[in-house]
């Protein structure tokens, strides 16, 4: 199983497979692996996956069963993590995610690829009967968003992303204010995100390199422009900071408080709104996504949505109304009147999703069937709002977005910008 495999012979010998493996819509409890575990295949184990699959060894409900990367160092290392935690030898390692989803005994999977890569993973693991947990953003593009939306829907999976604020006790009770009017009527919602302060780390030439070994470089460039290897375009944090496997921070990074932005303000998907955005762009290296950035939402109801990287504003999501702001972050919470932050929901009020372990959430709701805190539609919009500011600062010009057709009003080349080629023989 671990033997190299071209992609279309692999195709060919997979598809009915795949198609035969297809859970039914509703679970039933016996589906599920021994002692009734959810049986979860992690998909890309480099840092943050690693991080998400040792989340989910803690968790009594699941069963981590098979691992993927395309380092076979990240496999070994992953799969003797999995090994000790459970004392055997039965975690089995994968170089290819397809083979990995083609498992009969895999309930889910958990997706931690590069960016270029969600999309044509998860809608595999959709069609193949596969509830999934996803790191953000949902796609590189707003077609790759609605593509992933769409196989999640029609499949009927359930789907978790790696928006993990939603899961933290600050971020609903801020969100909680400002729907239910704490803070008055909204005026204005603040979003600001990491940017500059992510520098490249790798300084060396930039001509083409031999491809280390137990390193399949094929497969980790996937769709993406086929160019040759060099350590530039793979290191962290500098595939972040590249067009071709990532839309950069603005998405990366933005997608988090943006998340938050519309959990506490829906007005944010709902009404048409004119997008303006100043950005500067890396010239460094490899490096060539946005890096610094300042835009501006305009909804027709008069809402303002500023969202900036943090040289500009404080990272966050703020919250202003006419009676008073809310704004929360990873470090804290702060509100004015300062009293907001003592409120207690009333029963009659709206009480959002609550949950306390953003892993354990998405297990309870492949058993129930119900959307986890962070599901497919509210990423699909946390993603689309950073690569549509992204699109007007790279046109440099004013924008107008109706989010009903997912478009943009009268500017054919921007509408060109929603989708992204796919290349080398892969197709979604």
């Amino acid at each position: 199983m671990n033997q190299p495999i071209h992609r279309r012979d692999f195709l060919k010998s997979s598809t009915a497979a795949i198609a035969a493996v297809a859970l039914p819509n509703i679970i039933p409890a016996t589906a599920f692996g021994a002692n009734n575990k959810i049986a979860l295949g992690c998909i890309g184990v480099g840092g943050m996956g690693t991080g998400n699959m040792q989340n989910f060894l803690a968790l009594e409900d699941c069963r981590v069963v098979a691992v993927c990367d395309t380092y076979k160092d990240r496999q070994a290392k992953a799969k003797n993590l999995v090994d000790t935690k459970y004392g055997d030898k039965g975690c089995a390692m994968f170089g290819d995610f397809r083979e990995l989803i083609a498992r009969k005994d895999i309930d889910a999977v958990m997706i931690a690829a590069q960016d270029h890569w969600h999309a044509l993973i998860a809608t595999a693991a959709a069609a193949a009967g596969k509830d999934m947990y996803c790191e953000k953003p949902l796609g590189v593009s707003v077609e790759e968003c609605q593509l992933i939306r769409q196989a999640i829907r029609k499949h009927k999976r359930v789907f978790q992303a790696g928006t993990w604020q939603r899961s933290q006790t600050n971020f609903r009770h801020a969100c909680e204010l400002a729907r239910n009017g704490y803070v008055g009527i909204l005026r204005a919602v603040q979003v600001s995100a990491p940017g500059p302060q992510y520098q490249p780390k790798y300084a060396g030439p930039l001509d083409p390199q031999p491809v280390p070994e137990g390193f399949d470089w094929n497969m980790w460039r996937g769709p993406a422009l086929n160019k040759p290897y060099n350590p530039g375009r793979v290191a962290w944090p500098d595939w972040y900071l590249i067009w071709d496997y990532c839309a950069g921070f603005i998405c990366n990074w933005g997608v988090h408080h943006l998340d938050i932005a519309h959990w506490g303000c829906p007005t944010i998907a709902q009404e048409r709104c004119d997008i303006e955005c100043q950005g500067v762009y890396r010239q460094k290296g490899f490096t060539d996504n946005i890096e610094s950035w300042n835009a501006t939402f305009t909804f027709a109801g008069g809402l303002k949505m500023v969202f900036t990287d943090q040289t500009v504003n404080k990272t966050g999501t703020k919250f202003s109304g006419d009676k008073g702001w809310v704004h929360v972050d990873r470090d804290g919470i702060w509100a004015e009147p300062e009293d907001l932050l003592k409120v207690k929901l009333k029963a009659s009020e709206l009480h959002l999703h609550q949950s306390a372990n953003h892993g354990a959430d998405f297990l309870t709701s492949v058993r129930s069937r119900q959307d986890p805190v962070s599901n497919v539609d509210a990423t699909h919009v946390a993603s689309y709002l950073g690569l549509i500011a992204e699109i007007a600062a790279r046109l440099k010009t004013k924008l107008k977005w109706d989010p009903k057709m997912e478009k943009f009003i009268g500017n054919d080349e921007a509408n060109k910008r929603l989708t992204r080629p796919l290349h080398n023989d892969w197709t979604l």
